[in-house]
């Protein structure tokens, strides 16, 4: 300040309030000097402050919220601490084989005997020995080279003795079929060839049935996808190919491929022509499948109607995003199939008695978007042309849209996770759910798979298949989200459907945070305005270490109660489901590291009991000559931090879960199995009867009280 401010403050008058200084009443907005001068000093804040009694509650709130925010801290100091103690052993590598280029697929045969591997110019293959180590190491011998063809996916089944059948899709979009005998490679058929590469279609995904006597190819052409089916002259093929000497196969030598049907994704729903029900039922053939929709009463004038009141009724709950406001007819419809072996009472029912000895007997399949599950039998009798248009021979109907699907090893059960959280498990044997479970979820599902190999649950289903209860009606299921998140879901019938555990939370986000964020998720305020500090606090809780996302979750065949879990930070261990302990880790040498760790490659043999793991060499100036792709192995049966998951060879082999009772084969002892539950379950379902009338009654009294 200058002496001319000074000389010029001293000139201005000073005015003095005459009378007694009065103390101001206080404000109605009850603000304290403290908070008016917070204000004053951050010009930043935009919002004014709140009136009470919001105020105060925003005061508790933050104090709740710091309390518990310095308790999160001191857990979350305790578990670190814990873990930083706590030593999970290391699994290190048994043995390791050269590779000779990148490995992109890998898949095992049934016995044991051989891997095959897919390459960026072709197959090859590895005979397996007993023992895998570094004093006898085998090595890969290309079965089938093609140049600018990279082989991304494998499927394998044992056709016979010594005689396998490959599937195998390229990074084109093309599937092929091979026939792998004595040593040979036989190029059978290329599935989607044409000559016109305009109209060329793209198989999306092949595989074949339990002992190649059916093959699916999900073919895209146009944005529109289909399923083909094909039946394989099995017994030709093994009679040809003993006849071939030693030798690359040709193509053409072997028996053609004859095409079962092509399943179209279904019409969408439009407006009907036909007067009355008995047209109706006319048009549905033999009267047997009813539920898909496509035959109805309703005329094109009432849908529109219908659409018009539904959209002024709710229209300030529908999305105005033009983004989000896709029509679903127009989006791309993706299908997933799945084979089904004998067991159950819709292939007694299709009128030809099906096969024996674990051929495949009907498909399975739904549609993205779609709530349906369709049936399609295999065992039909044989046309001469296939059908245009095949209808299917039964349908599952479910309350929400169906995201993810798994099939039990015998294929008795079928499970499905819907959209809003819902898994349905279908028992075959039964035609009808077997339980219907709710996870809380914090995102949609992203896959699901049955364990099998649980404790108790293979052997118990075979001594108490007698018992009211007994253990082949009970499952046990692996969901995953698409937020990384692992639940763990135990059910059947005569359970609790709440017995759901979650194996794992999201990533970075740890148990003490997950249920505060709940918490505090439900009770937040729609105005951004309102709890200023709460609002803060939730938006910038976010998981901060994307590294820790799970890429793989499978569950190990040969290890009971155990899961593999592969992030994508290259981190692979063995996860108990129980107590959700880290039982060990896997350690890949210091001069290689996890190849494509995004979407890495891995291989659990059931056979020889251990996991295969491809390894790129690390780049520097410290890598050898002898480096590149590796394949290493991890012998689990040798390991003694996994001996108390082992279980015997002879109960995995004789009795997979729910495998207990599918030895039905005609309408009588399916009849008969299907009696035998209902009076076992007759308890459980009065039970469920009267908890279902006391529901109505009390929803109808509050009705009452409400009118």
């Amino acid at each position: 300040m200058t002496l001319r401010h000074i000389r010029f403050l001293r000139r201005m008058p000073v005015y003095i309030r005459k009378g007694p200084a009065d103390i101001p009443e206080p404000s109605d907005s009850g603000r304290g000097d403290d908070e008016e001068e917070l204000f004053l000093s951050d010009p930043d804040q935009v919002q004014d402050q709140l009136p009470q009694p919001f105020r105060m509650i925003d005061k508790v709130l933050d104090r709740l919220v710091d309390r518990a925010w310095d308790f999160i801290s001191e857990r979350e100091t305790v578990r670190v601490t814990e873990q930083a103690n706590t030593t999970i052993p290391i699994m290190q590598v048994s043995g390791d084989v050269k590779l000779p280029v990148r490995t992109n697929c890998m898949a095992c045969s049934e016995d044991g005997r051989y891997i095959f591997l897919g390459h960026p110019h072709g197959l090859s293959v590895m005979a397996q020995p007993q023992a895998i180590s570094s004093s006898s190491s085998p090595y890969c011998v290309p079965v089938w080279q093609e140049d600018q063809v990279e082989i991304t996916s494998l499927h394998i089944t044992c056709l016979g003795e010594m005689a396998y059948l490959l599937a195998s899709l390229d990074d084109m979009g093309v599937a092929r079929l091979f026939a792998y005998y004595s040593e040979t490679s036989h190029l059978i058929k290329v599935m989607n060839e044409t000559d016109d590469l305009n109209q060329r279609s793209v198989c999306v995904k092949f595989e074949l049935s339990r002992g190649g006597d059916y093959g699916a190819a999900t073919i895209s052409c146009n944005g529109c996808q289909c399923l083909e089916v094909y039946r394989f002259p099995k017994d030709s093929w093994l009679k040809e190919l003993s006849q071939h000497a030693p030798g690359v196969g040709d193509t053409g030598k072997l028996s053609p491929v004859a095409m079962l049907m092509k399943i179209k994704p279904p019409k969408p729903h439009t407006g009907s022509t036909m007067k009355s029900p008995f047209e109706v039922l006319q048009k549905t053939e033999d009267s047997n499948v009813i539920g898909s929709g496509q035959n109805h009463l309703i005329s094109s004038r009432q849908w529109e109607d219908q659409d018009a009141v539904f959209k002024s009724v709710y229209r300030k709950y529908m999305v105005t995003n033009p983004s989000n406001t896709t029509n679903p007819e127009d989006r791309p419809s993706c299908v997933t199939s799945h084979f089904l072996l004998p067991g159950g009472l819709f292939p007694v029912l299709g009128g030809v008695k099906p096969q024996t000895g674990g051929v495949a007997v009907a498909v399975c399949l739904w549609w993205s978007g779609s709530h349906n599950l369709l049936h399609y039998f295999l065992c039909k009798a044989p046309k001469d042309k296939p059908d245009p248009e095949p209808k299917p021979d039964a349908l599952w109907p479910n309350a929400q849209e169906i995201l993810c699907s798994a099939v039990s090893r015998c294929t008795r059960h079928i499970t499905l996770g819907l959209v809003t959280g819902l898994v349905t498990v279908w028992d075959r044997h039964l035609g009808l759910p077997l339980s219907v479970v709710s996870v809380e979820a914090d995102s949609v599902f992203s896959s699901i798979i049955f364990v099998d190999d649980w404790p108790g649950t293979a052997t118990e289903g075979v001594l108490h298949s007698q018992g009211p209860n007994h253990s082949s009606t009970q499952v046990h299921l692996l969901v995953t989200c698409q937020s990384g998140a692992c639940h763990q879901v135990y059910t059947g019938r005569g359970l609790d459907s709440r017995n759901v555990t979650q194996l794992s939370e999201r990533p970075s986000d740890p148990g003490c945070f997950s249920s505060l964020y709940n918490f505090l998720s439900s009770i937040r305020p729609s105005d951004p305005g309102c709890f200023p500090s709460l609002y803060n606090f939730l938006s910038s809780f976010r998981p901060s270490d994307p590294g820790c996302f799970p890429v793989v979750t499978a569950a190990v065949p040969f290890l009971q109660r155990l899961v593999l879990i592969m992030q994508r930070n290259g981190k692979i261990f063995l996860q108990d489901m129980v107590d959700r302990r880290v039982v060990c880790c896997f350690s890949l040498p210091d001069t290689h590291l996890l190849a494509s760790p995004w979407s890495p490659v891995f291989l659990l043999d059931p056979m020889q009991k251990s996991l295969l793991i491809p390894g790129d060499q690390r780049p520097g100036p410290d890598s050898g000559e002898d480096g590149g792709s590796r394949l290493f192995v991890f012998r689990l049966q040798d390991a003694a931090v996994v001996k108390p998951y082992r279980h015997g060879d002879v109960g995995r082999a004789s009795s997979p879960q729910g495998q207990s009772g599918t030895g039905a084969s005609n309408l009588e002892e399916t009849c008969n199995l299907y009696f035998q539950q209902r009076v076992e379950s007759v308890e459980e379902r009065n039970k469920v009867m009267t908890e279902t009338w006391n529901q109505l009654q009390e929803h109808a009294a509050m009705v009452l009280l409400q009118n």
